[in-house]
């Protein structure tokens, strides 16, 4: 019986892998702008200055996870969601606030997984 794959073949990044990365891109470097903001307040909302270097360090390996899936690697795959809920808790629990970009990055990558990760899994190492 001959095996029948519905997904592409080829390892090379399409339209929709760029675009869904550049979209998780931009909400994870929102999620940035947002800590900058409360970390040039931080004196104003007595926030802790050892949340910040917490959460800059969650940010910065965010993206070094997405990084990771661009080339490929399932690290990323994991990395990032653990990382981003992570982050929405932070925030969540610490200084009460409702991250919609944390939320909105979790759909995003959700679809980005349903449309450009399940279909090229086996390219990835």
């Amino acid at each position: 019986m001959e095996e029948y794959s519905y997904f592409d073949e080829d390892p090379k990044k399409g339209w929709g892998f760029v675009l869904a990365f550049a979209a998780l891109m931009l909400f994870t470097v929102m999620g940035l702008g947002i800590d900058v903001d409360e970390y040039l307040q931080h004196e104003y909302l007595e926030i802790p200055r050892w949340y910040f270097y917490v959460i800059f360090s969650i940010d910065a390996l965010m993206m070094i996870g997405l990084i990771l899936m661009f080339f490929y690697k399932k690290v990323g795959i994991i990395m990032f969601p653990a990382l981003l809920v992570l982050h929405f808790f932070m925030h969540n629990y610490y200084l009460s606030t409702f991250l919609y970009t944390d939320v909105t990055n979790l759909f995003l990558f959700t679809g980005f997984g349903m449309l450009a990760i399940i279909p090229k899994w086996k390219f990835f190492k």
